[in-house]
């Protein structure tokens, strides 16, 4: 299972300084790449991390000038907040400033006050998610594009210039079962959320992969993305859950990922409150990082 790692872009850790520093250490250490995920507003009642996040694209530009390897994954940008357009430009720009590392992680959004700031839509989302890939995929690979369909409209022009990878990695997010399918049908991989590792993630790597199936493709091409919310703590205590606890537990719940079909796995600490939080002491951050980097470190292994 190749492992990578989420970026400080959430809390009081996401500074110019300390993003630099998880990215060289990572690439040093032999990770496979760095994420980082997007959240547009904080209503009240949300959880800590998500109440001071920086946009999802800007950090792994601002870290593709200092590292040569580690590939650049934004796991999720959310599709019906910005035209496909935009977003294939931005990551096109990225693969080639980074010389061809980017992974182009999509969802669909949950939040209302988001949809409504964006002046996006709710309905259908998964029709337009759909056609919003085809769309991408159309602008990186042909001469004159040209997209008419339900939703997005892309005249006859030029796209220049185009990513550098013959094929930027697609992976779509989402946990319900609609999801799981398109996932499947038409995208390059599936990223968990958050919350996914706390459950059994065999049925949902199952459902994928029938749908990737019955449209006539090989499902031992897709990758399975778990993203981590990893939580270091005291060990053994009764209440736990996996990725929370000690690292000797961790690395037991890194197995059994493994073993229920997971590819790839990223340590994502931002979702930590006493890391991603703005209340959180930013050394202390820092001292877990380097401790469950340098302890799974690929390098080492």
């Amino acid at each position: 299972m190749k492992l990578g790692v989420g970026l400080p872009v959430s809390g009081t850790w996401a500074t110019p300084d300390r993003i630099q520093q998880i990215a060289a250490r990572a690439e040093e250490l032999g990770y496979d790449s760095l994420w980082t995920f997007q959240r547009l507003l904080a209503p009240e009642g949300l959880a800590e991390p998500y109440r001071s996040v920086l946009d999802p694209v800007v950090p792994l530009a601002f870290v593709a000038a200092t590292t040569w390897r580690i590939r650049l994954g934004v796991a999720v940008l959310n599709m019906p907040f910005v035209p496909p357009i935009v977003v294939a430009k931005q990551l096109a720009t990225l693969d080639i400033l980074s010389g061809g590392r980017v992974e182009a992680g999509l969802g669909t959004g949950w939040s209302a006050e988001e949809f409504a700031a964006a002046g996006a839509s709710l309905s259908e989302r998964g029709a337009r998610a759909a056609e919003y890939v085809s769309v991408l995929r159309t602008l990186w690979t042909e001469k004159e594009p040209e997209h008419h369909g339900r939703f997005y409209h892309v005249p006859k022009a030029a796209f220049e210039p185009k990513p550098v990878q013959a094929r930027v990695p697609v992976l779509l997010g989402g946990s319900a079962p609609a999801a799981l399918r398109r996932a499947g049908r038409i995208a390059d991989g599936w990223i968990s959320s958050s919350q996914a590792a706390h459950t059994d993630m065999r049925p949902m790597i199952q459902l994928v992969r029938e749908a990737a199936e019955q449209v006539g493709r090989d499902p031992e091409t897709l990758r399975f993305i778990c993203r981590g919310a990893v939580r270091l703590r005291e060990a053994g205590r009764a209440d736990r859950r996996p990725l929370t606890g000690s690292l000797a537990e961790i690395r037991d719940d890194l197995e059994s990922l493994e073993q229920q079909g997971m590819t790839e796995f990223f340590f994502d600490l931002n979702f930590d409150p006493r890391i991603g939080s703005p209340d959180a002491d930013p050394q202390v951050s820092m001292r877990v990082a380097e401790e469950v980097l340098d302890t799974f470190s690929p390098g080492r292994g």
